[in-house]
């Protein structure tokens, strides 16, 4: 049996909590583990300074990623050069493999056009907040690469609440029926934000829909980096290469936890208690993956060290970066709605510009 040829709620795992192993450890050499586990500590130490610029006033509304490190950078390791990611908003972590830089993700947070300016050969598609949109459009540029005969695959990434939008059935259907190169990564963070897992949907497991469109559907440990990189390997080779009588589509149900709030104007404590967030806080996908090392002479305190101090470096010199750039004019989000302005944008505009003259742009601040 394969790693995809198993029953949707047979949770593929290659560590336990501990970092020990259960399960068949992916073909990576020495450099690509800690590759994996300092772009892991890079996301997590940039979490934590995107949370505290926003609490200072420096940056807007953020979505922090805290805990689905292990499934963001798993799965993005996993992809060849020339697949492309459609991500929802909360892959920073995941577009920081594939090469955005992260002043860019914090001019995005920022209010600037300039962050969805992503590098040539990224291949990184904009950020989408509208939940579940971005499917669709994964489903299109995937079928696009078969018609046009490219050996390349798509993966797209998503939240559990995403999986009771429309656009998830017709994104999924599309794909089933056309057979297209996609990998759809949910992410099941277990709270859409203040709705729990439970009231999505009465599944035995999200992995389990994949059924309906006639693929294959895989529910993996998203706080175990190994794990989540095997099966997106796996998922993604598929996509390209299909075995005979095999659909290329895959989705795979990461399941995992957001530590923290949804977005930074979320207050998780109304609806969620603390003994459940410490419970999941003792699979952290880090000293899970650290243990692992350790444990095969991969990392030592000096070289653990030196990731820590690299990673604050990189941080700082990100913001540094990114808060020399000017604020942009608040004019900018009317421009590229569309590809010419419409009269009710334009009206919009007016009544936007007639309160900015009257109250500055202090009116404009959130509190």
């Amino acid at each position: 049996m394969t790693l995809l040829e198993r029953d949707p709620d047979d949770m593929i795992q290659v560590l336990d909590e501990d970092g020990t192993v259960v399960g068949d450890v992916p073909d990576l050499d020495d450099e690509e583990f800690v590759e994996m586990y300092r772009y892991m500590k890079l996301a997590r130490h940039f979490d934590e300074r995107a949370v505290s610029l926003q609490r200072q006033g420096r940056m807007g509304t953020y979505p922090p990623l805290s805990g689905q490190e292990g499934a963001q950078v798993g799965s993005a390791l996993a992809l060849a050069e020339d697949d492309w990611i459609v991500p929802s908003y909360r892959e920073h972590g995941a577009a920081l493999v594939r090469g955005l830089p992260l002043e860019g993700t914090l001019l995005y947070w920022m209010g600037h056009e300039e962050g969805n300016n992503t590098p040539e050969g990224t291949n990184i598609f904009p950020v989408a907040v509208p939940i579940a949109s971005q499917i669709p459009h994964a489903t299109g540029a995937a079928w696009a690469k078969k018609l046009r005969g490219n050996d390349d695959a798509v993966l797209c990434y998503f939240g559990d609440g995403a999986t009771s939008e429309g656009d998830f059935h017709e994104g999924l259907n599309f794909a089933g029926v056309f057979d297209t190169p996609n990998v759809f990564f949910c992410n099941n963070n277990q709270w859409a934000i203040s709705v729990p897992r439970e009231r999505q949907t009465k599944s035995e497991t999200l992995a389990q829909k994949a059924d309906a469109y006639g693929f294959t559907g895989v529910q993996v440990d998203g706080m175990d980096p190994l794990a989540v990189y095997k099966t997106t390997q796996a998922a993604l080779e598929k996509a390209r290469d299909p075995d005979e009588g095999q659909l290329r589509p895959t989705m795979i149900e990461a399941v995992q936890y957001r530590f923290g709030a949804h977005t930074t104007a979320d207050d998780p404590t109304v609806y969620r208690d603390e003994e459940e967030v410490e419970r999941w806080k003792a699979k952290d996908p880090i000293p899970r993956l650290e243990a692992y090392l350790r444990a095969e002479g991969i990392m030592d305190d000096e070289r653990h060290a030196e990731i820590e101090e690299s990673v604050k470096t990189q941080v700082a010199d990100a913001i540094d970066a990114a808060e020399s750039v000017p604020r942009p004019d608040p004019r900018e989000m009317f421009d590229n709605v569309y590809a010419e302005t419409t009269a009710n944008l334009e009206e919009q505009y007016e009544e936007f510009a007639a309160v900015r003259e009257k109250y500055g742009d202090e009116a404009f601040l959130e509190d």
